[in-house]
């Protein structure tokens, strides 16, 4: 049998966001006969890494304890030479450059880089650093066409970059009924649920879905929208619900683990975000038949096909996100169709055996050169 590959993963935290998911999934997931995975985290622990360990993969903190902290970097470097990677794969801005500096200063052989997002916060200072990095690197993983667009424009070959959409586990039924995940959620189970889940960040305009809520539960006054998650703006974009509307029309749920199962119980999901990768969000509703309206950005639409798995509405246009969804509540099966063909779509394009398949041969690959 050939020797494995020792693949070292390097990311921020191990926190619930979607790049986070996505890490957890692939090491999880990859053929221990062929690789021998650990994870490093640049910052800090969080709560994915209970699934890494409880599948065996070493994980390592390096405790970084500020932007430019050059003893994460030599810690981080001292922990890949006691590894000896024959890949050092980077995970978002932070990851991507102080693991890419310290793989580089550790010896190892070959350095990949993931972007993960449309990044309109980055300067020019970070692009010099991605570009500078670049050319030191072998390949850069993203998993939307959008990312390669946006990052090309800004100075890094696209030829770098190898698009690998994400993978989602197969959906285990819902374990609750309607009734139950409507106690759950404290909305009346005769009212229409429209949902929305992601960290409380200004990069997903949740003000825009509370205006758009307004609007719906004007006219039809048997709405509610959830929004699952939390994050830095939660206190603020309470303070604007309770400016706009009333908890009956809009309401906080906080994090949660049983999305899983009060996803089928929707109606419509909503996501409104100004920049995205790939929303692990809507490949979840889609998954779960939900019809989808999303923002008019390269993210969404690398998921949303217009007019086949749910509508694309211009970004900020809050009228058109509540014209839209009425739309969907007053004929059901529009709605229908639409979760049909979102379903189909991520049973095909969009599962964890293929987002595995696709990282294993690119590392093979590389490491035969």
């Amino acid at each position: 049998m050939a020797d494995k590959i020792r693949l070292a993963l390097v990311i921020p935290t191990m926190d619930r966001g979607g790049a986070e998911k996505q890490l957890c999934l692939l090491a999880t997931h990859l053929d221990r006969q062929a690789f021998d995975v650990r994870v490093f985290l640049l910052t800090r622990d969080g709560p994915r890494s209970e699934e890494l360990r409880r599948r065996g993969i070493p994980v390592t903190v390096i405790g970084k304890r500020f932007k430019a902290d050059p003893t994460a970097l030599s810690r981080l470097k001292r922990a890949l030479q006691d590894f000896a990677p024959e890949i050092v794969h980077t995970w978002l801005f932070a990851a991507n450059s102080f693991g890419r500096a310290a793989a580089r200063m550790a010896g190892v052989p070959h350095l990949i880089a993931s972007e993960r997002c449309v990044d309109p916060w980055k300067h020019g200072g970070h692009f010099f650093i991605d570009r500078f990095l670049a050319r030191r690197t072998d390949r850069i993983t993203t998993n939307s066409r959008g990312v390669v667009d946006f990052y090309a424009a800004n100075g890094i070959p696209r030829e770098l970059f190898e698009v690998i959409p994400n993978g989602i586990e197969p959906l285990r039924p819902s374990r609750i009924d309607r009734d139950e995940a409507f106690r759950r959620l404290g909305i009346p189970v005769a009212n229409r649920l429209i949902l929305a889940v992601g960290r409380l960040w200004p990069q997903k305009r949740y003000r825009d879905l509370i205006w758009a809520a307004e609007l719906i539960a004007t006219v039809r006054e048997d709405t509610t929208l959830v929004v699952i998650g939390d994050g830095p703006q939660s206190g603020e974009l309470l303070r604007h619900r309770d400016a706009v509307t009333t908890p009956d029309r809009m309401t906080f749920a906080g994090q949660r683990d049983d999305v899983p199962d009060l996803l089928p119980h929707a109606d419509v999901y909503w996501i409104a975000s100004e920049y995205e990768g790939q929303s692990n969000g809507v490949i979840e509703a889609m998954q779960a038949g939900l019809p989808v309206v999303a923002s008019d950005i390269p993210g969404n639409r690398d998921l949303v096909v217009h007019g086949e798995t749910g509508w694309i509405v211009t970004l900020g246009d809050t009228a058109d996100f509540a014209r839209q969804t009425m739309a969907l509540l007053e004929d059901a099966g529009e709605a229908e169709r639409l979760g049909r063909a979102g379903r189909r779509r991520i049973a095909t394009e969009f599962t964890v055996d293929a987002m595995v398949r696709r990282h294993a041969d690119l590392y093979a690959e590389i490491v035969r050169k």
